[in-house]
């Protein structure tokens, strides 16, 4: 049992009920997929070619915050705004399969980038798993 596991499980309120399945794995994969995409954004500023991974840095940065934002929302499960959870599940999902696309096109050359890619597609999955649950 995880800690966000744990956390839903003994929280007095439930927020999404009949989605707690759906709202672990996002939580899960939300908090992957920051750490992936900051650890690839440093692992390219420190390759030899770093010029030519601007953009790839940029998604990998702005997709951290906005996976650690929706992690962080997703994990209150006081009294959650629907609209406010859709619209950041939305949001996630969208720089999920941005960042994963640019890292994609590294993949072969950037172990790294091929980790942080699958790391988003994950979470990117997960936010549309739990979109279609609520």
């Amino acid at each position: 049992m995880t800690v966000a596991d744990q956390m839903l499980a003994t929280h007095p309120k439930v927020g999404f009920a009949a989605a707690q399945d759906a709202l672990l794995r996002c939580i899960e994969a939300c908090v992957e997929c920051t750490q992936a995409c900051t650890a690839c954004a440093d692992a390219c500023l420190g390759e030899d070619m770093v010029a030519e991974l601007f953009t790839c840095i940029r998604k990998n940065s702005d997709c951290a915050d906005i996976c650690a934002a929706t992690g962080a929302v997703l994990s209150r499960q006081t009294a959650p705004d629907v609209v406010t959870v859709r619209a950041l599940l939305e949001a996630c999902r969208t720089a999920c399969a941005s960042c994963a696309a640019e890292c994609e096109q590294h993949a072969d050359m950037h172990a790294h980038c091929r980790v942080c890619a699958e790391s988003c597609r994950r979470c990117e999955q997960a936010c549309t798993d739990l979109l279609a649950a609520l």
